[in-house]
């Protein structure tokens, strides 16, 4: 999808030639002489519109109007949640229609800020986007073309670029996320995270077997021995600000397929195991929409990405390994590994002495329980970087939920044979399994966010929402301290246009 800003008033808005004009209409909505505003009062006068978020009012071939279609989009009081909610309504009412250029009309609105543009922009590329890597015979999207139009640019051109930005990192999350595990290998994710690292600022190394093996990372490994396919570490580097600064590291929890192991997950919707990566396709898409925003700020990634097979070599319940940290854990359950290869990522994050560590995985059915597929799980040790994790979750409207991590949740994961068991029972299975965590985290402020509720959906709308990179994002951009000399990195450049990703063969 192809975006662009662009001044058009709604006196001039009206001779704009598109397949399709949406107009996005408040309830607060001032009075002007020209056709659009003419249109909009009378439908409000009669009765047939109102401007309550997400109501819709079509005409077709409008006298005076150069649009083929015109769509009234109710937003109520204007709020970027509200915007959302039009925007996405409005997109979705246009699917079945031949538009290929539509124009989205914010110039009904009183000063739009930077917040809303960028929801604009998100809902979107939320509404329009469509999947298709894995089909023979995917009809390519009919919609190429998406001009935001507002009355003054200058002063919501942030908000834009942050937008476009946003739908390059939360549409490269969602390929990732959605294909299929044959088509998303430990080894494939990792040629998709060399392919970031052609792109300005950020570099990408790749461990196989042998130099996780040196690294001591047993508890990793024990998940990964039970599959043919060879385990990859993945560590990406944003660099935008200065050597000594210290980054921030995002950890993805990358299962590109999980069986549950000898612990076998029920049959019934286990092909939604090939989301169990989303953690890791939201690190990348964080480096994805680092790539194009290009902040003055060090984030490092970390992915430990293998599958979880029940093969003739795959862990037991009650095998003990021993992790990086050189504590042991006794595996009680084997779909519980996504916290087994988290805590080795956990050690090796502090090499880099960051800022800062969040881990982000679909981690425990018990969070989906807790919190539905509204908010992510946020648990940490650390009151500030919970705030800003919080807070970023608000801005960008990708909500999270801070849970508790009292001491005595950890009791359960007790265990007479090892340092740790890597299980505590069904109650409180989130916390239980974020103070499994919590034991590798001991020396940065760390923060773990449960996305197993919110990383995709299921039923008719079935596949991965790109969530949380709109948080991690905001979070990110919270932590960048301005230049002195206001300059942008050399080698950064302006990416324009937000591209599937290419085709990948297993």
């Amino acid at each position: 999808m192809d975006f662009e800003l662009k001044t058009l008033t709604r006196a001039r808005i009206c001779s704009e030639k598109c397949d399709a004009l949406l107009v996005l209409i408040p309830q607060d909505l001032s009075p002007a002489d020209d056709p659009l505003s003419a249109l909009a009062a009378l439908a409000i006068k009669s009765g047939d519109f109102e401007a309550k978020p997400g109501k819709l009012l079509g005409t077709y071939r409008t006298p005076d109007i150069a649009a083929t279609r015109v769509l009234l989009v109710g937003v109520g009081d204007g709020s970027p949640k509200n915007i959302r909610a039009a925007v996405t309504a409005g997109f979705a009412a246009l699917k079945t229609s031949n538009a290929k250029r539509a124009v989205l009309c914010l110039s009904a609105l009183d000063k739009p800020s930077p917040e809303v543009v960028r929801a604009a922009v998100v809902a979107s590329s939320e509404a329009t986007y469509s999947y298709s890597t894995t089909k023979s015979k995917a009809a390519p999207a009919k919609l190429q073309r998406i001009v935001v139009a507002v009355n003054e640019v200058a002063s919501v051109k942030a908000g834009f670029d942050k937008g476009v930005g946003l739908v390059q990192g939360i549409e490269f999350a969602k390929e990732w996320g959605n294909r299929p595990a044959n088509h998303a290998t430990p080894t494939l994710l990792a040629g998709a995270a060399k392919e970031l690292g052609k792109l300005a600022n950020i570099k990408v190394d790749v461990l196989g077997p042998k130099e996780v093996a040196k690294l001591g990372m047993g508890s990793f490994m024990a998940v990964a021995q039970g599959t043919a396919e060879p385990l990859r570490f993945i560590v990406l580097r944003y660099e935008g600000a200065a050597k000594a600064a210290a980054p921030v590291v995002l950890i993805g929890k990358g299962i590109t397929f999980d069986t549950g192991g000898i612990s076998i997950k029920p049959a019934a919707e286990m092909d939604e195991m090939k989301f169990d990566m989303c953690g890791a396709a939201s690190v990348l898409g964080t480096f994805r929409a680092l790539a194009e925003l290009q902040p003055a700020l060090n984030v490092v990634g970390l992915i430990p990405a293998c599958e979880n097979m029940p093969g003739e070599r795959a862990i037991k319940p009650g095998d003990v390994v021993t992790s990086m940290s050189g504590q042991t854990i006794e595996i009680l359950n084997t779909d519980a590994e996504g916290r087994l290869v988290l805590c080795d990522a956990l050690t090796y994050a502090a090499r880099f002495k960051p800022k800062a560590v969040v881990d982000i995985a679909t981690l425990t059915g018990a969070c989906v329980i807790a919190l539905g597929g509204v908010r992510s799980g946020l648990f940490s040790s650390n009151d500030a970087l919970a705030q800003s994790l919080a807070d970023a979750g608000e801005s960008s409207l990708d909500l999270c939920w801070r849970m508790p991590l009292d001491d005595e949740y950890a009791d359960g994961l007790k265990s007479n044979f090892a340092d740790v068991a890597n299980v505590a029972g069904r109650a409180g299975g989130s916390v239980t399994a974020a103070k499994f965590l919590q034991r590798f985290a001991a020396d940065f402020p760390w923060a773990h966010l449960d996305i197993a509720g919110t990383a995709w959906k299921g039923g008719a709308a079935k596949g991965a929402t790109g969530r949380p990179v709109p948080l991690l994002v905001d979070y990110l951009l919270s932590q960048v301290v301005p230049p002195v000399s206001g300059k942008v990195p050399s080698k950064a450049k302006r990416i324009t246009k937000s591209k599937p990703a290419a085709k990948t063969r297993a």
